[in-house]
Order: structure tokens, then C-alpha cells, then sequence
């Protein structure tokens, strides 16, 4: 059985699977983007496993990655508890208020990137507070405008960085998430209104954000998004191959 074992490196004899070369791959994309914006610290990769089986995840996780994201609630509760305990699971789909409890049952979250409401916010901190525990988070942005997209306004988004600085103990204001523009081109205009927030948040709170994450950037433009200051991209398809939705019946 030459499979490595949970948590196990590859050894040099075994082949690269699909998922493993395609993470290097994206990996040495990621190092030449920061190289070319001179960048001194490298952008952390989050590799996507949404709609993937568990063992896709292992496959990953194998080679020494351990950032790892999700949007359902339901997938990331049943997966978690089959993978290694030092996964960083970085929660980046839609979160209602209701399934709070439920995610943060899950003690290796490592930060909910989509805080969009301060309802959502106070959700997040009662638990946590009930959990006697802390949680990273992101405040994202609809920096594009459109409907089908979550986020505050970005004329909002110093309005809910402040209620979380200020009304919401238990949870660790990290930064600033969007999701690009769903355009056949990258394009950097969302990347630009999210540096725009981000140079507010500092301007009107004095939060130093220069330590914090500016999340953007995802398979089709997480080169661009480098080059505008993403500190952290979220990369799935690229990295595990074209998803597999479940037919809704």
C-alpha cells in the first residue's frame, strides 16, 4: 500500500496525483505573482474543497498544505471530523445566522471570511461567547454591485468594522474579503474598491491594516488580485478540478 498515511508526506517514489500537481502548480503561480508585485511575504492559498470528497482534501493535505475552504455548512460539518485536527478551515460561503452553532462546533475554524451584517456578527460573538472562544473573521464586501452577490455596501463596510471592534469582544477583526467581478476577463475594479475600504477602515477607525488580510482572488484571477494586494486567495477548481453539483430535485 504505497498511499501515504493521514498527515504523512509523500515519498519521493510516489507519483503526483492530479490534485497534488495541480496545487504545486498553483502554488508557483502564487510565488511568481508576489515575486513580479515585490511582495516580501507570500499570499496564503486557500485551496477549495467545496463539493470535493474527503480523500481529494487528504491528497492536498499530504504534500503540507493546511489551508483549506468551504461554503456549506452541511459539508464542512460532516468532512471536518474525517480529516487531521491541524486543518485551517477558512469558512468562505453565505453564513445565516441560524447555522452559527452548528459551524463553530467545528474546533479547528480557523476564520468565517463572510461576515456581512452586524445580525450576523452578533450571532457569531454570543456564541463564541457561550463556546468560551475566539473567532478570526473577515467583514466581506459586494465590491461589484451586483444583486446576486453577499457583502455589505462598501459605504457600509466601516459602519460593521467598527460594531465588530466595538460591540463584539469574542471575534478577531482580521480584514477585508470580496468576490471579483463575474467577468470572462479579470478585471481589477473590485480589487480597487476593496483597497478603497480598506484605506477608509484606517482612515476613520485607525486600524492599522497592514498586518490584516485582504482576501481576493479566486482560479480565474488570483494573479491579478496579487497584484493589488491580495494576502490571501481562494483557489478550487484549479487546484481539485471542475465541480460536481448534487441535482436539485
Amino acid at each position: 500500500d504505497t498511499c501515504p498515511r493521514r498527515g504523512e508526506k509523500m515519498e519521493a517514489k510516489d507519483e503526483p496525483t492530479a490534485v497534488q500537481s495541480n496545487l504545486q502548480a498553483i502554488l508557483a503561480r502564487v510565488e511568481a505573482a508576489a515575486k513580479k508585485s515585490s511582495r516580501e511575504t507570500l499570499p496564503t492559498l486557500v485551496a477549495v474543497s467545496k463539493t470535493k470528497p474527503t480523500e481529494a482534501v487528504r491528497e492536498a493535505y499530504s504534500t503540507g498544505h493546511r489551508h483549506f475552504g468551504e461554503n456549506y455548512v452541511q459539508e464542512i460539518v460532516s468532512k471536518s471530523p474525517e480529516l487531521p485536527e491541524d486543518i485551517k478551515w477558512h469558512f468562505i460561503g453565505h453564513l445565516q445566522s441560524n447555522k452559527v452553532k452548528q459551524l463553530l462546533a467545528i474546533k479547528n475554524i480557523y476564520v468565517i471570511e463572510t461576515v456581512d451584517s452586524a445580525k450576523l456578527a452578533n450571532a457569531l460573538n454570543r456564541v463564541c461567547k457561550d463556546m468560551k472562544r475566539n473567532l478570526n473573521v473577515l467583514v466581506q464586501v459586494n465590491t461589484s454591485g451586483e444583486k446576486q452577490k453577499y457583502g455589505v455596501d462598501p459605504s457600509d463596510c466601516v459602519g460593521l468594522v467598527k460594531h465588530i471592534a466595538t460591540k463584539c469582544p469574542e471575534l478577531m477583526f482580521k480584514g477585508l474579503m470580496t468576490i471579483g467581478d463575474f467577468s470572462p476577463e479579470p478585471k481589477a475594479d473590485c480589487f480597487k474598491v476593496l483597497q478603497s475600504c480598506k484605506d477608509a477602515v484606517e482612515n476613520d477607525l485607525k486600524i492599522d491594516m497592514s498586518g490584516l488580510e485582504m482576501s481576493m482572488g479566486m482560479s480565474a484571477d488570483f494573479e491579478l488580485a496579487i497584484e493589488f494586494g491580495s494576502t490571501n486567495v481562494r483557489v478550487g477548481s484549479a487546484i481539485f478540478g471542475k465541480r460536481v453539483y448534487a441535482s436539485k430535485k
